[in-house]
């Protein structure tokens, strides 16, 4: 039996003090101590692992200044504390093993715009992409860029002084920011801005350390001014951390704090808000994808593009296109890359093209691409073709690809997975392909392999090496590296950190500042932190302190992981290779992804905090002797005993029911998944959370007792038919307000939804679909049964949605087809759902068996709720392994595709527009889905446009649930609503049984499926 896991490095006692002294002077954020909390930002997008002694999540400023104040009793004198934002870091900078100070939650307003002056303040848990989409109708942007852009926060973007793309000619996020409201550890405030040396005085008048620092960093950055402008190469990426070269002007008459701040990784102060610069939207952009034989062709051929004035030359190796084109990003690009005829892709260059003047720009493209044909025609460069995007849509697909390169070197097959430690060094691009070739050869020599992408233009590349971080041979040998490249590095005149900051590299600081500007960047930190309690052990530690710089061998997540055996490891890999880069924490509100984490701001309901949550579930399991999988074969072969039984019912209900286990934790995060399958596509690394949610439940409900809501749930396909037999009886009984109250009281359940009347059976009555007979279709021959569409019922829309199912089976005739409908068998989506996953394969041996049996006669077997069909590919490949059989369900549109040679075509009716809002789990599993729907749809003369929605917040049941309604509530205002109300709702359609019972009960409109509305479509066309 699963036993009670325990609540492992508990708080500080000094830490608990300090949390209830801040809570009582009025804190008004969030102050989590939970275990799972403290896990859910325990890592970032690095190897390293850190658990945080609490998490506070400020709501304003003040509280910001309260965690300082409550902190000067000298009593807590020693907790520490560290920023976070996005928890995007490559290199751990905002792990700590005090206090995570979480400012992405609350902290995330657009205070104000002024276009007329050209900047923007913020509040600094803004999401970079949130911000330009605030931006856009004044038409600006925020210009630094970076492949993070839909989760990294402002905050986080200023205290690594992050840049990306196009940073030759928009520079680093310092290049942008105006000013700065900062809170240091005293509580004081510091409003950034350029003062003259007579200001500074001024400024520094009194007893604050914010007084203190503004005097003494002035000093340093002046008297020290001829060694810091000496020591550092004139590079775009210039020193991240702190930047002593750009505190001044030329002129030494005015002196900017805020430099010291961009880049000082929550090091000296919280930065609370940000006045930015921001940037004129370009009026033209081009970009020209050219294609070379080699990865090293591409970067030695790249200064050409700059000499060409592009904004930007991003480039890819083989590798990461090669990890592209299996993954579902490569479905939006396909047309934008194309193979060469003859010649094998081993590197591109992107290179764009941006100005507000249109003619200017097609010069500049047209000089280029005169340039490349040149080389093409000579077998030069190793340029073997380019491709040239015109529209933004295609531009911003092309780069949505390489952004999510970073994830996609992530999903490397086998144990060994792409680390990012000395990733982002910076050398003169002049220099970057001889560097490269070093860099490529002392990785061959140890017989590694790496994927490479970068900013060739600002002689940036992203190297990431293969390693396998549960090895400790291997881990050892990534601070060898480390070290090696920290020496090649300098011999080319390059920092080793041109964007991602130092975190866990700080230890090579004082390598690169040289003893005596290091020893003046310790007085800075003194100045502003005088005790070392803003995230020690980053940049530097305060002069005259004996604390430590991190160092790249400390802990990591590795240490925790090779715990777990090596067998469980490998069974449970969609939880155990999550490689937190955080795409899961997509702010759009329209895409699909993760709709709890978007509605909860919290960390745990995300799919990287389910997946950390459920590694050290696994871990403590480990520790206990518990091998799950065995549990999970012992529950899968045998139903539960008396014994076991009863023992569950004491465990939840009984004296001990209120104690400590991890389990519970876990399965907290677990219940507010709504299961709809985002994250097994659109995550780079697949990580699939009902997969390995389906699971943990099975595993934890052997020790406690379900609630009842849960068997309604997966037997309701066992009932729904007799149930249908009178449906107008059973209505009548739940329609009644005290028939809902008990139902909502006793079972948890809300707005149960009500059976059709007349049922499919009865609106189809004495129609030839009814009549199957397997060996009467048998007998038939080959060619006859071509004629034939077998419909594939599912519980929801045959029993709760019949007429969707009766307006098919007329589309099907009147497409010139033969529709019959197969006999209802269960699904058992629901019993996956619930992790019943014992019942779960036995019904789906049962159903495969079934549909095996009809897919031999070579007939369409088609479905109309995707969600469902896409259960036979998925969980029923997952239960059943080789045992799934051979047969094929498709959906709706998957079989029309194809037919539709064979009809007649219509002239498009431009203002015949019909709008399709697509089930989430069929946009990531089938991402052509809405594309082919609108196929469709113009073959009929009629114009449909897809509405770009996430997840309507139902998914299956989950919406009813009484503990989930406001969830569920929430999930469908973030892009449903507000797409509805603007839209005319005779002419929405939704393909899941779902979505449209969600619209139908908040909303009280009955959207159509699109077989329904094709059929009204081709009526009018008769």
């Amino acid at each position: 039996m699963l036993p009670v896991l325990t609540h492992q490095n508990s708080i500080d006692d000094v830490v608990l003090s300090y949390l209830d002294e801040l809570e009582k002077a009025g804190f008004a954020g969030d102050i989590e101590q939970n275990y799972a909390s403290r896990l859910a930002v325990a890592t970032d997008n690095s190897v390293y692992q850190q658990l945080p002694q609490a998490v506070v999540l400020p709501r304003t400023t003040d509280d910001l200044i309260l965690i300082g104040r409550v902190g000067q009793n000298p009593k807590f004198k020693h907790v520490t504390f560290s920023a976070r934002g996005g928890g995007t870091g490559t290199n751990g900078q905002s792990l700590t093993p005090g206090i995570v100070v979480d400012l992405s939650r609350h902290m995330n307003q657009i205070i104000e715009v002024n276009p007329e002056q050209g900047w923007v303040r913020v509040q600094t848990g803004v999401v970079k992409d949130q911000l330009n989409d605030a931006l856009r109708p004044y038409g600006y942007f925020f210009s630094p860029d970076l492949s993070t852009s839909n989760r990294a926060t402002i905050g986080g973007m200023i205290n690594t002084d992050a840049s990306g793309q196009g940073s030759l000619k928009y520079g680093k996020t310092s290049d942008h920011v105006l000013s700065l409201k900062a809170v240091l550890v005293d509580g004081s405030v510091l409003e950034t801005e350029p003062l003259t040396q007579e200001q500074i005085y001024t400024a520094s008048e009194g007893d604050e350390l914010a007084n203190k620092a503004m005097l003494i960093s002035s000093q340093v950055c002046r008297d020290k001014r001829q060694q810091i402008v000496d020591k550092f190469p004139p590079l775009n990426r210039f020193l991240t951390g702190y930047d002593l070269q750009n505190v001044f002007d030329d002129a030494l008459t005015e002196f900017d704090i805020t430099r010291l701040l961009c880049g000082a990784e929550g090091s000296l102060a919280f930065i609370a808000e940000a006045k930015l610069n921001i940037t004129p939207i370009p009026k033209s952009r081009t970009l020209v994808n050219i294609k070379y034989d080699s990865f090293d062709s591409a970067l030695r051929n790249a200064p050409m593009m700059v000499e060409a004035q592009a904004l930007s030359v991003e480039t890819v190796d083989s590798r990461v296109l090669n990890l592209a084109k299996q993954d579902i990003v490569w479905h939006t690009v396909s047309d934008l890359l194309t193979d060469v005829p003859g010649k094998e892709l081993l590197g591109i260059n992107m290179v764009e093209f941006a100005s507000n003047d249109p003619e200017e720009n097609q010069r500049q493209v047209a000089a280029l691409c005169v340039q490349l044909d040149s080389l093409i025609a000579a077998e030069q460069s190793g340029v073997i073709g380019y491709q040239v995007c015109d529209d933004l849509a295609s531009i911003q697909k092309i780069y949505g690809m390489r952004k999510k390169a970073v994830g996609l070197l992530g999903a490397a097959k086998g144990s060994k997975k792409p680390v990012a430690f000395a990733e982002d060094t910076c050398v003169p691009p002049e220099n970057l392909a001889d560097f490269i070739v070093e860099f490529r050869q002392l990785l061959d020599e140890k017989q590694l392999d790496y994927g490479m992408f970068g900013h060739v233009d600002a002689g940036v590349l992203h190297v990431r090496p293969a390693l396998d971080m549960c090895d400790p041979e291997q881990e050892r040998l990534m601070k060898e590296i480390s070290d090696q490249v920290v020496a090649l590095v300098a011999k080319y005149g390059g920092l080793m950190w041109g964007e991602h900051g130092k975190g866990f590299r700080s230890e090579y600081g004082p390598a690169f500042f040289g003893d005596e500007l290091f020893t003046e960047l310790r007085r800075i930190k003194a100045a502003f932190d005088p005790d070392n309690r803003m995230n020690p052990g980053k940049i530097c530690t305060p002069l005259d302190s004996n604390a430590e710089l991190v160092k790249v061998d400390g802990v990591k997540r590795g240490f925790y992981d090779r715990q777990i055996p090596v067998k469980v490891r490998d069974s449970f890999k969609q939880a155990m290779e999550c490689n937190g880069n955080g795409l899961c924490f997509n702010y759009d509100t329209s895409s699909p992804m993760c709709p709890s984490m978007k509605i909860t701001a919290d960390r745990r309901h995300s799919p990287k905090g389910r997946a950390g949550l459920v590694r050290e579930w696994l871990r403590q399991l480990s520790e206990k002797g518990i091998d799950p999988m065995k549990l999970e074969a012992e529950l899968m072969s045998q139903s539960p005993t008396v014994k076991q039984i009863i023992d569950r019912f004491r465990n939840t209900f009984g004296s001990g029911k209120s104690d400590y286990d991890f389990s519970h934790e876990v399965m907290e995060a677990m219940n507010g998944c709504l299961a709809c399958k985002a994250c097994a596509s659109q995550c780079p690394i697949k990580v699939d959370v009902p997969s390995f949610r389906s699971r943990f439940m099975n595993i934890y409900y052997s020790r406690y007792q379900r609630p009842v809501k849960d068997y309604l749930v997966a037997y309701v396909e066992s009932y729904l038919p007799l149930m249908a037999k009178a449906p107008v009886t059973f209505n009548a009984v739940m329609r009644p307000s005290w028939s809902k109250t008990l139902t909502e009281k006793t079972i948890g359940y809300v707005d149960m939804p009500a059976l059709s009347v007349p049922t499919l059976k009865e609106g189809l009555d004495g129609h030839h679909a009814t009549r199957f007979d397997l060996q009467w279709l048998q007998a038939l021959s080959e060619q006859e049964r071509q004629d034939y569409v077998l419909i594939v019922q599912d519980p929801f829309t045959s029993f709760y949605d019949a007429d969707v199912v009766q307006d098919f089976v007329y589309l099907i005739e009147k497409l010139g087809k033969k529709p019959m409908l197969v006999p209802f068998k269960p699904n058992g989506k629901a019993q996956h759902i619930k992790g019943f996953l014992r019942q779960f394969a036995k019904t789906a041996r049962n159903t495969a068996d079934f549909l095996n049996q009809l897919s031999s006669l070579g007939i369409p077997l088609v479905g109309v709720d995707p969600a469902l069909v896409l259960c036979y590919r998925d969980e029923y490949e997952e239960i059943l392994g080789d045992k799934r059989g051979e047969f094929h369900v498709q959906t709706a549109h998957e079989w029309l595709l194809p037919l539709l040679p064979e009809l007649p075509s219509h002239p498009l009716r431009e203002d015949d527009i019909w709008y399709l809002f697509a089930h989430c789990t069929e946009k990531t599993k089938m991402p052509n889905a809405e594309k082919e729907w609108a196929e469709i749809f113009a073959r009929f003369g009629a114009n449909l446009m897809p509405v770009s929605v996430g997840c309507c917040g139902m998914a299956g049941t989950f919406g009813h649930e009484k503990d989930k309604l406001e969830m569920s509530r929430g999930v469908y205002n973030l892009s449903w609503q507000p797409n509805l109300e603007q839209l005319d709702t005779d002419r929405c359609m939704a393909t899941g049984y779902s979505c449209r019972s969600q619209v139908k009960r908040f909303e009280h409109i009955k959207m159509k499926h699109p077989v329904q509305v094709l059929l009204r479509v081709v009526n009018n066309l008769r």
